[in-house]
């Protein structure tokens, strides 16, 4: 029988090792790094953080997606959603003749164009059962790039929605991954879930689980995030906490704490373990980045630059860390920094509009602090402290020559 669901690589990695290195390899960033992950240009010094960029899960999932054009050339290849949350790797997937699918109006994905005859790439994120269960039945050729940190998170999910558990999870009920963690829940007969997305949204869950909360509240507040059927009287008599694995890790830890607390209160010590459950499925390359930039900015910065796609929820988190001790501008790519004028366009902390700033560099000598989410290639990294060398007229081999 003709395999057709594949997770574990082609064993192509000395095929595409070039067009790796080519796409996303900076030798500004492996300058930055050689002088101790400090380098003074000029009048700029840029202090990057010891933990950026690409995390192994993001990694495998480029490298497999570039292992599966070289795999099967000739085939159509389609690509659930985007691979990760970074725009020029997306773009560089689009140039190798990768189809991107994604969700309707109806919040379907559309696989009517797909045949038994084509490649289906599943993202790091991860996809549906129900998505993953249409796709089997076409037949077609699938790659599976699900990181392992989220598989980790549906083994918890299962674990406790096979155990008469609700799975409440730590995230935004939005993104590709928490959909899919969050399916893990509902294939099981009884399986419930809520997602919160916040530490108020977790309080709201801890008044009803402590018999203080509004019942038509809650049911309206979580309309859009609960399992088919949910009923709080019910479904929080007994939660297991998980978390999608991009959010704040501290968030992630005192909602669990908070969500324990309210547990004891309302049952007990003794009973506690009848009624609570929580495993740590916090991502550790989402953890080092975070503690990365947190040491980063215990430096005296004067702004720092955190490099990433608007809708990594990595990146976006990176740059409200940031944001609480130094002024903070998020930009996707150096394109974000305008050499002819100066500017800078970015997207501010908690907003969801881009905004320009005509004068974001302070004039003088300027300590910048780098960062980049877990998607975002160290290429573009480079691209952004060169431009911003640019700006003062500065180039990075008078420091390296």
């Amino acid at each position: 029988m003709t395999q057709t669901y594949f997770r574990k690589g082609f064993g192509l990695k000395d095929a595409i090792e070039g067009a790796l290195t080519s796409d996303y390899h900076s030798r500004v960033v492996d300058a930055v790094r050689e002088h101790g992950y400090v380098l003074t240009v000029g009048d700029l010094t840029f202090r990057l953080a010891r933990e950026f960029g690409f995390c192994y899960g993001v990694d495998r999932a480029v490298e497999y997606a570039y292992e599966t054009r070289t795999k099967f050339p000739e085939r159509r290849t389609f690509l659930v959603g985007e691979i990760i949350h970074n725009p020029h790797v997306n773009s560089k997937l689009r140039a190798m003749g990768v189809e991107f699918l994604f969700r309707g109006a109806e919040g379907e994905f559309d696989f009517s164009g797909v045949t038994p005859a084509d490649v289906v790439i599943l993202p790091a994120f991860g996809v549906t059962v129900h998505d993953f269960t249409r796709l089997r039945a076409i037949g077609c050729v699938l790659v599976d790039t699900t990181c392992g940190s989220v598989l980790n998170v549906w083994k918890r999910v299962e674990s406790y929605a096979k155990d008469g558990y609700t799975a409440v999870i730590h995230g935004k009920y939005f993104h590709e991954e928490t959909k899919a963690t969050s399916s893990q829940v509902t294939k099981y007969a009884g399986g419930r879930y809520v997602i919160v997305r916040d530490m108020d949204e977790a309080k709201e869950v801890c008044a009803y689980i402590e018999g203080a909360g509004s019942r038509e509240r809650f049911v309206q507040r979580f309309a859009h995030a609960v399992s088919p059927g949910f009923d709080p009287d019910r479904d929080l008599v007994k939660i297991g906490v998980a978390n999608q694995t991009t959010m704040l890790s501290n968030e992630s830890l005192a909602i669990a704490a908070e969500l324990r607390a309210a547990a004891l209160r309302r049952y007990g010590e003794p009973r506690i373990e009848e009624h609570f459950r929580t495993f740590d499925t916090i991502c550790s390359a989402t953890q080092d980045r975070q503690d990365a930039v947190l040491k980063l900015i215990e430096e005296p910065l004067d702004i720092m630059v955190v490099i990433g796609g608007y809708n990594s929820s990595n990146t976006t988190h990176l740059a409200a860390i940031c944001a609480a001790k130094v002024p903070t501008y998020h930009i996707e790519d150096a394109l974000g920094i305008d050499p002819a004028t100066g500017s800078l366009r970015h997207l501010p902390v908690g907003k969801r509009q881009e905004v320009q700033v005509p004068a974001w560099l302070p004039a003088g000598a300027v300590t910048i602090g780098i960062t980049a989410g877990a998607s975002t290639p160290n290429n573009k990294i480079g691209e952004t402290i060169e431009r911003v060398l640019a700006l003062r007229g500065l180039r990075l081999e008078a420091a390296v020559a």
